[in-house]
Formats: C-alpha cells, sequence, structure tokens
C-alpha cells in the first residue's frame, strides 16, 4: 500500500515546498545545468520537522538547492509529537527534525528508523514572553499564575513538556515521572486557576502572544528571531529546570523511496549537519554546541 503523502493534504502553513528548478529563468539556466553536469535525478524527499525549526530550515532548503535544483524539499512543519504520529500512521517521510528526544527514541523503537543515521544538531532554550509594554506583572515562571491569560503547548508538544518539567522543578508542580502527562487543566490549577489557552505547537504559542490574544507563553528563544521589536523575553528559563532542550535528527525507513530519492535524503542530511548549516543554526539563535 501506497504511503500517504501530506504535502497534498496539509494546508500551506504547515507545509514549504522548495525547488530551485523552474523556479525562474536565472535558477532553470546556470543552475538547472549546475545539477544535469552532477548527473543528480530530478526527485522529492518528505522532510518532517519541529515547528520552531520551519524559519530557518526553509532558508537552509533555499542554500541546498543552489548546488542541487534538481531535489525538491518539501517540509512537513508541526509539533513533534504529531509529527512522529503522521509517521507511525504510514505518512511518506524521508527525514524526522525532532525539537526533543523522546520523539527520536519512539521512531527507533518502532524501527523506522534508519540505524546509524541519528545525531543530536541543535540546543535551544524555553523563554517566558509577553508583548513588549503589556504591562504585565509577571516576570518569569516563579510568577506565571499573575498573568491574565497563559498560552502554553499541550505536554505532547515538547516545549510544553519543558515547561511543565521546569514547574515541576521550581516546585509548582508535583513531582511525577511524565511531565508530559499533566493536563493542562491541572497546570492552570497549580496556579490559581489562571486562564491557559492550550495551543498544539510552538508557532501557536507565539503567533497567540504576538497577536495580543495572551498575555504571556512559553515557547523558544530561536522563535523570538523576527520578532525583536514586539517581544520581550521575561525569562530566559535555566537548563537547570527543563534539561537540555536538544534538536535530533534521523533518517526514517521509507519502503516507497527510489534510489535518487534515498541518496537526496542522505546528502541533505550530511548538509544540515554541516559547518555551512551550523552558521545558519547559529543566525537564528540555536546553539550548535551540543
Amino acid at each position: 500500500m501506497k504511503k500517504r503523502v501530506l504535502a497534498v493534504m496539509l494546508a500551506a502553513a504547515m507545509v514549504f515546498s522548495t525547488a530551485a528548478c523552474g523556479s525562474s529563468t536565472e535558477d532553470s539556466g546556470e543552475n538547472g545545468n549546475q545539477g544535469e553536469s552532477s548527473g543528480e535525478e530530478e526527485t522529492e524527499i518528505q522532510v518532517f520537522i519541529a515547528a520552531s525549526l520551519n524559519t530557518v530550515m526553509t532558508e537552509l532548503a533555499e542554500k541546498y538547492n543552489e548546488d542541487h535544483p534538481n531535489v525538491k524539499i518539501t517540509f512537513n512543519a508541526d509539533s513533534s509529537g504529531t509529527l512522529l504520529t503522521q509517521i507511525q500512521e504510514g505518512y511518506e517521510c524521508d527525514i524526522f527534525f525532532s525539537a526533543a528526544q523522546k520523539q527520536i527514541d519512539d521512531l527507533e523503537a518502532d524501527g523506522l528508523m534508519v540505524e546509524g543515521t541519528r545525531a543530536d544538531v541543535v540546543n535551544n532554550q524555553v523563554v517566558v514572553v509577553t508583548l513588549k509594554d503589556s504591562g504585565t506583572k509577571v516576570t518569569g515562571l516563579e510568577n506565571l499564575g499573575d498573568a491574565e491569560s497563559i498560552a502554553l503547548a499541550g505536554g505532547s508538544v515538547p516545549v510544553g513538556r519543558y515547561t511543565r518539567q521546569a514547574l515541576i522543578n521550581l516546585g509548582v508542580l508535583p513531582g511525577t515521572d511524565d511531565p508530559a502527562a499533566v493536563t493542562t487543566e491541572e497546570v492552570s490549577e497549580a496556579l490559581g486557576g489562571v486562564e491557559i489557552s492550550e495551543q498544539d505547537n510552538v508557532s501557536k504559542v507565539l503567533t497567540a502572544v504576538v497577536e495580543g490574544s495572551c498575555e504571556v507563553g512559553t515557547t523558544y528563544y530561536s522563535d523570538t528571531y523576527g520578532y525583536e521589536d514586539d517581544l520581550e523575553i521575561l525569562e530566559t528559563v535555566s537548563y537547570d529546570l527543563t534539561g537540555n532542550v536538544i534538536y535530533p535528527i534521523a533518517r526514517v525507513v521509507n519502503e516507497e523511496a527510489d534510489d535518487a530519492q534515498t541518496a537526496a535524503a542522505e546528502d541533505f542530511l550530511e548538509y544540515v549537519l554541516s559547518d555551512e548549516a551550523k552558521e545558519v543554526f547559529e543566525a537564528y539563535y540555536f546553539d550548535t554546541n551540543v
């Protein structure tokens, strides 16, 4: 049975496709000839990425396509938990770039990871944010309950789990072996009944704060890129509270892929791990010292 391909099913906000081939007269000229001279076949790879990687990976794909115009890279950006579920359900995927180790652990345990391809790429950091001049009383996680409203990702979303872990370590939430299992209602109760708007990925948390529908929210430092004039970072949460926020990547077993697709997936993964890519990650506030 053919695997389902998300590129034709998901909204444009979730999926980004980039292919230099045919995008302009210049691309189909010099760059197109470069692809032909290298013997690279036209192919497409499906890359599942945590929502917080959308902007940086878009730029990396564009840079990669300068030398590989015949490779179309289709991104599916969502919470890492949602992406893992989609892979488990049979959606076609060549590379999975998660915002947490757990999802790649589960991928490997399910026999869906190509052995030997897993690598840690970047580290990130949880931040508490608000609109500039919001007048919030909140200074960080310790008095998060002073907010009128909070945007918080669900427990299955890595940033939501990291936030819950930090609140546990602060003594705001009771201890548990599985922070992801702490419901939004339980977080609200522990914070004195504050209104919490649960979001299903980190980008939606950011949007809720930027649009002013929530007073504060917890997101990643990298997600504040481009919003420096709009947002105030109230607290950069210590790794002592959250643990490291490592983003691992791995190739996914794709039995539908032909040789050209497999080779392109291998090469793009290698590019993401390259020194050139590290410079791009750092420009978007990711830490490459992992």
